[in-house]
This record gives C-alpha cells, sequence and structure tokens, in this order.
C-alpha cells in the first residue's frame, strides 16, 4: 500500500512543531535514562525491553504539566530517547566478553562503538524506509511502533496518564532499594532439594525482573523457567551423580566434582551446554528468516535506486522526505574510514568492510523481523553469533588468531549488534512517525542525536557498574613472574602500589585474567570484574574497638581457610552478635585477631557477554569442550522438533534458575490477566500491566545503580540495616514475602480495566 492510500493522523500539507529544542532535550534524558537500565538490564540477564511507548506516555504527561505540545514533538521525543535502549542492548551483550578474555575496557571503546554501530543502523535504514515501511503498510504491522502511534493519537485526545509509570518507578525502586541496599530480605532465596542430591531451586525477589516477565508474556516466560528447570533439576543432579565417585578432575573444571557446589557445576559444565544450545537457537530463528532476508534485502535494493531518482525535495510530500541518500552513501563512507582510522579499535581494512556489510545485511534482516513479530523476539544475538562465527572463521584461514585478532573479531560483531539493534527500533520510530504523519528526516536527525547522547551515558555506566563490583582476591602462584614493561599500569590497592598485567590465556598454570603483580612481578592479587565475576566476597579492614577487644581465641582447625596477602587465615562465621561485632563473616588470623569483614558482592552473569567470549576463544585457540557445546546444540533442535521455541529455553537453560523463576511469576500474572480481561493485542502493549512493569524495570535498576555507587565507595556497612531484623533478614522464607506482596500490586494494577480510551 502506498503512501498515497494511507491517511496519516496529521496530513502531509499540515506543518506543526516537530524536531525542537525542548523535544530534543526531553528525548535525549528520557533515552539516557533507560539507556543506563538497559546496561543494568542487558547485563544481570542478558536480554532488554523496548522504551518507546513508555517514553511516549512520560513525555506526553511531562509537557502537559508545562504547557502541552504537539503529537509530532511526542513522537520526537520517544524517537530520540528509544536509541538509548537498543544501543545499551548492543553494547553491554558484547563488550563485557573483552573482560573474560583478559583484556581491559575502555570507555573510548564503549563510545565509538556505540556511535559508530548506532549511526550505521540510522543510515542503512533510510534507504530501506520507501520499501519496508510504506510499500509493506498492511503486511509488516510493527506491534510495537503501532501501538506507540496508539498512545501518541490518544494522548493527543487527552486520554493517556503516566501515573502508572511513575507508580511503577516509585514501588520498584522503593523495594530494590530496601532490598539491595539496607538488606532487609536476602536478594535470592534458594532451596536445596535434601532428597535429590545436587538438585536445587531459587528465586531473585527483583522488581525488574518480575516486570520482564509480564511483559515478554506467558510463553516465553514458561520456556525460560524450562530451560532453567532442566539445567538445575536435571542436568546438575545427573553430573552429581556420575561424577561424584570420580578420583580425578573433569575438564573443564578445576576441582573435583564431588568438592562442587551446584552453583560451581553450571559455572564449569552447565554454561558450556547453555551456550551451544543459545547459539543454536540465534541461528535457528535467523534461518527461519531467510525468505524475510532475501525479500527485504531486493526491496532494499529497490528503494535505494528509486531514493536516487533526482525528485526535488520541494515535489516530495513531507510525509515522505527522508535525509538525502548523498548524505547516506557519504555517511558509510565516513564510517568505513572511521573505524579503520581509530587506534583503539585496531580494526583493519577488511574488518571494516566486513562491518559494514554485515550492517546493511543484519539491519535489513532486523528490521524486517521487527515488523513482522516485535522487537522483543528479533533474534540480535543470533545475528551476532552469525557474524562473529563467520568472522572468526575467516580470521583462522588467514591465520588471524593471535590475542589482538580476537579483540578486533569481538569488536566487528559489536559494531553490527548495535547497528541491527538500532536499525530494528529505528524502524518502529518510522512506523508510528508514517501512522501519526511524522517528517522522516527530522526522524532520522532526532534518533541520530539519541544514539550521540545517549553513547556516552552507556560507556559511563557500564564501566561504573563494573568498576563498582570489581574485587581483589589475593593469589599465590609462586612458579609464575611477570615481566613488567615500562609503561605497565600502576593501581593503588588497600594503601600499597602495584602493576597491573593482562595474562590473555593459560600460562606457567596462570588462568586467563587481569593481576596485580609487585615490583619483582610477583602476583598478589586476581583483578575478578564486576561484569562476566564470579559471586565472590569482598575483604573489608575492621577497626574499632569491638575488633581489637575480640576475644575468641585461635579458630579450631575445621574452620574454613581464607588466604589472604599475609598468608593464610580462617573464616569466622558469627550467627548472633558477639562482643559488640555485628552478626557475619569475618576473617581472623592464626594468632585469632579478625582483621577483615567480608562482605557479599553478587557479580553480573552477563549472559551474552560469556556466551561471545566462548565463541571467540573456542575458535581462534581451538580449546572446547566440544562435547558439552554439542550437547546444547543437541537440546535446541529437540525443542525445536518438539514445537518449542529453542531461543528462550536455551537462555533459561543458561541463566541461573534464580533469574528465570521471576520472569516466570511475571508470565503467569500476565496470562492471568489476558484472559481476564480479554485484552486486544493491539491494546496490550498500553495496558496498565505493560506500563507498571516498564516503571518497576525503571525503579528497580536505578536502585541498582545506587547500590552499585555505594558499593564503589564502600558504604555497604554503614547502609546496611540488616541487623535491625536480626535473624530474619537471612530468612529464605522472610524474602519471598515482601516479592509475593510486590506480585499482588503488579496483579492488582494489570487487572484495572484500561483507561486509554479517545476522549
Amino acid at each position: 500500500m502506498s503512501q498515497t492510500h494511507f491517511k496519516p493522523y496529521i496530513a502531509p500539507e499540515q506543518s506543526i512543531k516537530e524536531l525542537t529544542l525542548k523535544g530534543l532535550v526531553l528525548g535525549s534524558l528520557l533515552g539516557i535514562g533507560f539507556a543506563a537500565s538497559s546496561v543494568y538490564l542487558a547485563l544481570k540477564v542478558g536480554l532488554t525491553v523496548s522504551a518507546s511507548i513508555p517514553i511516549a506516555v512520560l513525555s506526553i504527561t511531562i509537557f502537559r504539566a508545562l504547557g502541552r505540545a504537539t503529537i509530532l514533538e511526542n513522537n520526537m521525543v520517544q524517537t530520540v530517547g528509544s536509541a538509548g535502549e537498543s544501543i545499551a542492548a548492543g553494547i553491554a551483550f558484547t563488550l563485557p566478553s573483552l573482560l573474560l578474555m583478559g583484556q581491559d575496557l575502555e570507555f573510548t571503546r564503549i563510545l565509538l562503538v556505540g556511535l559508530l554501530g548506532g549511526v550505521l543502523g540510522v543510515l542503512m535504514m533510510i534507504p530501506l524506509r520507501q520499501g519496508l515501511i510504506v510499500q509493506e503498510h498492511g503486511k509488516l504491522t510493527y506491534p510495537e511502533g503501532t501501538a506507540c502511534a496508539d498512545v501518541l493519537i490518544v494522548g493527543e485526545k487527552g486520554g493517556t496518564t503516566a501515573k502508572t509509570v511513575f507508580l511503577g518507578a516509585g514501588v520498584g525502586f522503593i523495594y530494590a532499594f530496601l532490598n539491595l541496599v539496607t538488606r532487609f530480605w536476602k536478594d535470592t532465596s534458594d532451596w536445596t532439594m535434601s532428597f535429590f542430591k545436587g538438585a536445587s531451586i531459587s528465586a531473585e525477589v527483583s522488581p525488574p525482573l518480575l516486570g520482564v516477565g509480564y511483559i515478554i508474556g506467558p510463553k516465553t516466560a514458561a520456556n525460560m523457567m524450562a530451560g532453567g528447570a532442566l539445567a538445575f533439576i536435571v542436568l546438575i543432579p545427573v553430573i552429581k551423580a556420575f561424577g561424584d565417585v570420580a578420583t580425578t578432575i573433569i575438564f573443564p573444571a578445576s576441582k573435583l566434582i564431588r568438592d562442587m557446589s551446584p552453583g560451581e557445576i553450571r559455572n564449569a559444565y552447565i554454561l558450556y551446554i547453555g551456550a551451544g544450545a543459545v547459539a543454536t537457537g540465534g541461528i535457528i530463528s535467523l534461518v527461519r528468516s531467510i525468505p524475510s532476508i532475501v525479500g527485504a534485502f531486493k526491496r532494499g535494493m529497490k528503494s535505494l535506486k528509486a531514493s536516487r531518482s533526482g525528485a526535488a525535495v520541494q515535489d516530495i510530500p513531507r510525509t515522505e522526505r527522508d535525509i538525502r541518500i548523498t548524505w547516506v552513501l557519504g555517511g558509510i563512507g565516513a564510517l568505513i574510514l572511521g573505524i579503520w582510522a581509530a587506534p583503539i579499535l585496531n580494526i583493519n581494512l577488511l574488518s571494516a568492510v566486513l562491518i559494514v556489510l554485515f550492517g546493511f545485511f543484519f539491519v535489513t534482516v532486523s528490521s524486517r523481523i521487527t515488523g513482522e513479530i516485535g522487537s522483543s523476539s528479533n533474534p540480535i544475538s543470533g545475528m551476532t553469533v552469525a557474524t562473529l562465527l563467520i568472522t572468526c572463521l575467516l580470521f583462522l584461514a588467514v591465520g588471524w588468531t593471535g590475542i589482538s585478532f580476537r579483540a578486533m573479531a569481538l569488536t566487528t560483531a559489536a559494531i553490527v549488534c548495535v547497528a541491527a539493534s538500532n536499525g530494528g527500533t529505528i524502524s518502529q520510530d518510522l512506523k508510528t512517525g508514517f501512522l501519526v504523519g511524522a517528517t522522516p528526516s527530522r526522524q532520522q536527525w532526532g534518533i541520530l542525536v539519541g544514539v550521540l547522547t545517549s553513547a556516552v551515558v552507556i560507556g559511563w555506566t557500564l564501566l561504573f557498574l563494573n568498576e563498582s563490583k570489581t574485587t581483589f582476591s589475593p593469589r599465590q602462584y609462586p612458579q609464575f613472574t611477570a615481566t613488567l614493561a615500562p609503561d605497565a599500569p600502576v593501581v593503588d590497592h588497600a594503601g600499597k602500589s602495584y602493576h597491573k598485567i593482562s595474562v590473555p590465556e593459560l600460562t606457567n598454570g596462570v588462568p586467563t585474567g587481569r593481576y596485580l603483580v609487585d615490583n619483582s612481578g610477583k602476583i598478589v592479587y586476581l583483578i575478578d570484574p564486576g561484569v562476566c565475576g564470579t559471586d565472590v566476597e569482598r575483604a573489608e579492614a575492621v577497626s574499632g574497638g569491638e575488633y581489637a577487644a575480640y576475644t575468641g581465641g585461635p579458630l579450631p582447625a575445621t574452620a574454613p581457610d581464607y588466604l589472604t596477602v599475609d598468608g593464610p587465615a580462617k573464616v569466622l562465621v558469627l550467627e548472633t552478635a558477639m562482643g559488640g561485632i555485628q552478626p557475619g563473616r569475618y576473617v581472623v588470623s592464626l594468632s585469632g585477631q579478625i582483621t577483615h569483614r567480608l562482605i557479599p558482592v553478587t557479580k553480573f552473569d552477563a549472559p551474552k557477554a560469556r556466551l561471545f567470549s566462548l565463541i571467540i576463544d573456542g575458535i581462534l585457540t581451538r580449546k572446547l569442550p566440544w562435547a558439552l557445546v554439542l550437547v546444547g546444540i543437541a537440546l535446541a533442535l529437540m525443542m525445536e522438533l518438539v514445537g518449542v521455541s529453542a531461543l528462550p529455553f536455551a537462555v533459561g537453560c543458561y541463566l541461573p534458575i534464580s533469574t528465570s523463576t521471576p520472569i516466570f511469576v511475571g508470565g503467569i500474572i500476565r496470562y492471568y490477566i489476558d484472559r481476564k480481561n480479554k485484552t486486544k493485542a493491539e491494546e496490550a502493549e498500553f495496558s496498565p500491566g505493560v506500563l507498571l512493569s516498564s516503571g518497576l524495570i525503571a525503579g528497580g535498576a536505578i536502585a541498582g545503580l545506587g547500590q552499585a555507587l555505594i558499593q564503589g565507595f564502600s558504604w555497604d556497612e554503614a547502609w546496611d540495616k540488616s541487623a535491625w531484623l536480626g535473624g530474619l533478614a537471612g530468612s529464605e522464607l522472610w524474602a519471598l514475602i515482601p516479592f509475593a506482596a510486590l506480585a499482588l500490586v503488579l496483579l492488582y494494577i494489570a487487572g484495572k480495566p484500561q483507561n486509554n480510551k479517545s476522549a
């Protein structure tokens, strides 16, 4: 259907305010907020949710409070703001892999990947707009884009309110603050099945995860839960049952299976099974889209030729004006040179050209799939896996297997991932604009502004979250001595100066990672990153009369061992207060003196980043437990054969079950509400439940950022008020009570009749 057969809400001959300074500023600010929360969510569970509709609702309300705005100004706000979520997803899914490969993650690299990938996604989508948005109108629905247009039109008539979003944000923030910062209840409730050795189930009592479950719906949430149950209730007990009798360490673990907890078995074995399943699920999603890919690619090329017809801008209706194709081609050429010339990216000309080719191909794919099934089901990770596999195999074929080429392969995939993610997002925005009567070129300039403002904050947020949760664990490798370069970075820690080194692969018994070494080159600390790191306890030196007055004496030999820089020590566990010392875990010297308090630090799982690092290392180093990966591949294929979508199932198998459980609860609530209210598909995207869930995600993520800030400044103990509740704060059952109350709030608000009707 062509533009001439469709009448948008604002007619082409009308000219009203659209690209204004206040719209750009508000869109940038809202985009920054949702970008930060999206980074948090992407690191935590490996997915994000569309921000366009919540931003549109907030824009209408804020502008109404400030004196009202036109529908096209509100559309511009959501267009500019939507860039934050899409770029955050592309960056947080990929770049943390560098930390797992024993390398540093620099702000400049993050900024350039966000800018270059984001701009590439916008430029590639410009020639595709006519074919995918206009000519395919009526065939490609773009569900989020259509729902966002409905929100804007209803808001123009006076029927939309942002109270539900603000309520969700407030509830999510307060709940998460009491949970994460004051520690009135545990983050995660764990239950071990004593009658079933090795089996366990747990739930992270998190507002963002509950909101995510409601938004993605019951089917996807149930598939994720099934994957988690397979891992923690089937596979881990099987490994435990057969491995308990093993007297040797089984690769890739570093200890005997009988000495491993369910979490350690998951990290050593299940991650590889999950990685194989996730990669296969992503590729299956991609293969299914081949007809759409071919068709969209052909139409894209036709649109590219048609856009060079030379028609004068003044002869083109306002609602059909795109940024000139000469600007697009010039911009693409500049991007190739920029990618190649940026020293920190260290990308050669071949990889730069590959990025642009992959970018155009996958932006086309991303837009088409988004038009058919929406952003939430868009297999961006599958496209990134395909890019990474092809790039790594090409590198392997020409002998590029060194450390620098691993970073080059990852950066190539990262820029393509950002481009594909942003391409799908801007296609939703352009669909919204098509329906409400926006000017495409102004939307395209607007989202470029959003790319610029969001990329800066995303880099800061990612590094901040990583640094705030990074821990330094004492290590001793007497057989290893580092050769210190004259320009080796110097890091101050615990009142002393050390040199920072990177060990990119297993060397003389030292695992891959970053370390602090003394002046003689001996390793003193492992730098365990907050993103992709392991869950550990941070040791903080204690001070105060109550610690000096401790008279517990030397601990028995059965007390857990603890390694310190000064040598061996023991761990003291206090269940109740003793002599003014609060309950907790403490490091005690062999002479009986308390030296440190152990504070638990839960790292981010960053599932997509772990997957990409496994692919890179597995191909370029030829070291991968392929038997486990093949089990994952077989699982994904079996799921498809029985009619279950492999990708969400695989993600559930890959993530801790504690992540899938609250998502499943949110999905169950969505199932009940949709059946009760008989919600139509076109109304579901801006129903009270979805708006409240968006607020829960934003509010909970902001509280998570606050927790990271407090941990970064080592203020944990000052804010920790768990002692007020005594032993109740550590109870597994107690943690479920406030989460159940939160679920009831969501159930109540979501069950209300929709009031977003035309006035």
